[in-house]
């Protein structure tokens, strides 16, 4: 029995309890939303994790991309960072591994994590065609589906399946034109695949399939962006519109057989479009949770995206998203170290919480609200405590003032709240 089949069986899980209990909403929250589809558990039966929920009036999560790559295939430096993204208080992490022993790999990650696992099997699929057959192209159908069920069977809580990259919507992406056509490896794999064999995408044509899998294990569905823009000039064009609402049209799908699913979202987008989009994801995917890889608002600061993609994360999120996936300042760069995951992790988490005070979020304020009183009272004890990232700001702190002090070096003696305190309990 799926989170969705218990739900509309009046039966509560011990996750649905858990995610109740974290979000401090009743469990009929909960339940009710796993039953409409605006709300996903994502935890797969073979993983033995804490739930978290995902979706409307929840929290908004935040995910750390991890994974080899062909150039760099070092399983430890990946435990590192699973380390650093779970310390950072990541929601969930993807392994987007695509060299060394990805078998291997995926299953040391899973045992190693406290936290959801999410990944995008056709990654696998794809490089072991390479491997084994000279090129992606010679890919088969069930080479396809076998990786979906081993990588569900291990235990994989979320998948990236893009569903919605189809010949006609491939057709669309040609006939209009993008300065960037795909920057979706998912996307691009499955592009050219279908380009060279004239044939459907499988995931699309054989969508049954796919939920018969992910039923099996209760995974969550993640319907991936493949045709997500990759320059803010081409964003909300046809092709991502055209992309997304198959999507909702598959989301509908999975929640009637009782299969939990999300929408991911575009990864450039002008700071105008922002809204737009998210607006346009809850109305053609039914209230679909919304899954966000930033998005980055301008091109032109790599190195930064980090902060480029908080910007507009923080504003896709106020208005409707659900789940920010991070993007590091090593972004169109190289592959992200530990430090870049732990510093990623925490900027996303700060665009996530300012979006839950706009959202209403329940006690979200509250943590703001502690800060001020403790900033008022020059309780650095406290206010360290407080931080989002603590470590930080002890280190800052102590690197200006060794000694003990009641102010900080911006204003010293002549800091704004020690100097109305003094008159105040003068009674001036």
């Amino acid at each position: 029995m799926t989170q969705i089949e218990a739900a509309r069986a009046g039966k509560i899980t011990p996750e649905m309890e858990q995610v109740a209990k974290k979000e401090n909403r009743p469990v009929e929250f909960i339940m009710e939303g796993l039953k409409k589809g605006t709300i996903v558990i994502p935890k797969n039966k073979n993983h033995d994790i804490e739930a978290v929920g995902i979706g409307e009036g929840l929290k908004t999560k935040v995910n750390a991309n991890i994974g080899t790559s062909s150039d760099i295939a070092q399983l430890e430096m990946e435990l590192k960072k699973l380390d650093a993204a779970v310390e950072a208080k990541a929601d969930s992490v993807m392994d987007l591994s695509t060299g060394g022993d990805l078998d291997y790999i995926r299953r040391t990650i899973l045992e190693r994590s406290p936290i959801v696992v999410g990944n995008v099997p056709i990654y696998q699929a794809a490089v072991e065609a390479a491997t084994e057959k000279g090129s992606i192209v010679y890919m088969t159908e069930d080479d396809i589906f076998k990786t979906i069920e081993k990588q569900a069977k291990d235990g994989i809580d979320y998948m990236t399946l893009h569903c919605g990259v189809t010949l006609e919507t491939l057709e669309r992406l040609i006939k209009q034109g993008r300065v960037e056509d795909i920057v979706s490896r998912g996307g691009s794999f499955l592009s050219v695949w279908m380009l060279h064999n004239k044939k459907q995408n499988p995931l699309f044509e054989h969508f049954d399939r796919v939920l018969e899998i992910a039923k099996e294990y209760d995974v969550t569905l993640s319907l991936g962006d493949g045709f997500r823009p990759g320059a803010i000039v081409d964003a909300t064009d046809r092709a991502q519109i055209h992309e997304l609402i198959l999507l909702g049209e598959l989301h509908k799908r999975a929640l009637e057989a009782g299969v939990q699913s999300m929408i991911e979202g575009p990864g450039h987008v002008p700071l105008n479009q922002v809204i737009t989009n998210a607006q346009i994801e809850k109305s053609l995917c039914e209230g679909a949770p919304f899954y966000v890889l930033g998005p980055v608002v301008t091109d032109i600061a790599p190195g930064y995206d980090h902060i480029t993609s908080a910007i507009g994360g923080a504003l896709m999120a106020a208005y409707g998203a659900d789940f920010l996936c991070y993007v590091t300042r090593a972004e169109h760069v190289r592959l992200p170290t530990p430090e870049d995951v732990r510093e990623g992790v925490i900027v996303t988490r700060i665009a996530a919480h300012a979006a839950d005070i706009a959202k209403g979020i329940p006690n979200a304020i509250e943590w703001d609200l502690e800060m001020s009183k403790a900033r008022k009272a020059l309780n650095w004890k406290r206010m360290i405590e407080l931080a989002i990232d603590p470590e930080l700001v002890k280190k800052e702190r102590e690197s200006s003032l060794p000694e003990e002090s009641d102010v900080c070096t911006m204003c010293g003696k002549f800091c704004a709240i020690k100097l109305l305190n003094k008159a105040l309990r003068k009674g001036l």
